[in-house]
């Protein structure tokens, strides 16, 4: 009985010690732990490009209808389906058994007229035969020289050929196939895709407000012969395009401007009808401040960024912006150079904590996912 009362006395004894080290009430557990670590950039003046991303799809730069030019049975294919083709590469083979007689037959009155004419020569010197026979006779080759060339015409015809080099789609008519009965029978289409072209649109007011922009003073004008193209995963297409062409009419029914613009495709990467965006340069502008899109965050109460000071502290710092440059917002108000703005690891910035800031620097992959951006 002694010796039971004696552990119970010192297991209260190492439960009170216990106690005196856990602190006072209310202490956290994680007061001793490092600060979390965030990705930040220094805010700077510099030139930036204002951009616009404007929808457009992607186009062929050149499509041609392979069509059937005479009526007969297609005997065989003589393409793969979705390769490479060059002008000139016979596609199919359609009966041309009747284009042969006709033809054969065309050569046979050829040289009958052209015989017939030969005797008239001679006849005509000694006036055995009239002028006007002799005409008949000449009149006759010419229409027989005619309807030969119409008949290898027919017969080359037969095979219809690429009319341009590209990639060639799936054949629309199998062997068996009566075709150019009554109409030119779509057999397949090819389509040159390197380059690539896209065609898009401009709002015709917002072309005006940068006109009005530029000769205020307010804005440069940029070089809008390079243009990128945007992905529809939201990727930057690796190669730079160059516009081609901007409509000099305005579309009464959307009140917008037509443009096009051309992008090298050597892999084949982009593919016709795929819908796409125009990151189309707009104009310049001096000492402005950018900030990552992905750093921005929106609300009720409009845009706002985190900021860290020198000693790590987070705090939220409202902002307003007027335009992209890129990816990025163009900020007009709320930031100033030097401000150390968090672009990575805002789920672990919490207003009024300590962090510890990481320089950030622009195509560093991301280290955590930061809520969407939105404007007001």
């Amino acid at each position: 009985m002694t010796r039971s009362i004696s552990i119970l006395m010192l297991l209260l004894m190492a439960a009170c010690g216990d106690g005196d080290k856990k602190g006072p009430p209310g202490a956290s557990p994680t007061a001793g732990a490092a600060p979390a670590e965030v990705d930040v950039m220094t805010v700077e003046l510099a030139s930036a490009t204002i951009t616009q991303d404007l929808p457009g799809r992607l186009q062929a730069v050149r499509s041609a209808q392979v069509r059937a030019r005479v009526e007969g049975v297609v005997e065989k294919r003589l393409f793969a389906e979705g390769t490479n083709v060059a002008a000139g590469t016979p596609l199919f083979r359609i009966d041309a058994r009747t284009f042969q007689a006709q033809n054969a037959a065309a050569e046979a009155d050829l040289a009958a007229a052209k015989a017939a004419f030969d005797r008239y020569r001679p006849l005509l010197e000694i006036k055995a035969v009239s002028q006007q026979e002799f005409d008949a006779a000449q009149a006759r080759v010419k229409q027989t020289e005619a309807a030969l060339s119409k008949a290898k015409l027919d017969l080359e015809n037969a095979v219809p050929s690429a009319p341009i080099s590209g990639r060639i789609g799936r054949a629309l008519v199998t062997e068996g196939a009566l075709v150019g009965k009554g109409d030119a029978t779509h057999l397949v289409t090819i389509e040159q895709i390197d380059p690539m072209r896209v065609e898009f649109t401009q709002s015709y007011s917002d072309l005006l407000r940068l006109q009005q922009a530029v000769k205020a003073g307010k804005q440069k004008r940029a070089d809008t012969a390079r243009v990128e193209l945007v992905l529809e995963d939201g990727s930057l297409y690796p190669e730079k395009g160059r516009l081609q062409f901007t409509d000099l009419a305005v579309d009464p029914s959307s009140g917008a401007v037509i443009l096009r613009a051309e992008f090298p495709n050597p892999r084949h990467d982009l593919l016709p009808g795929t819908f796409v965006r125009i990151r189309f340069p707009q104009s310049q502008l001096d000492n402005a401040i950018r900030v990552p899109q992905r750093a921005v965050q929106g609300g009720a109460l409009g845009q706002m960024v985190m900021t860290v000071d020198v000693e790590g502290k987070v705090t939220p710092r409202p902002i307003k912006t007027s335009a992209m440059s890129g990816a990025d917002f163009i900020v007009i108000d709320g930031l100033k150079a030097g401000d150390q703005v968090i672009v990575n690891g805002l789920q672990k910035a919490k207003p009024g904590g300590v962090v510890k800031p990481i320089p950030w620097t622009a195509g560093q992959p991301q280290i955590a996912t930061s809520p969407a951006a939105s404007k007001p």
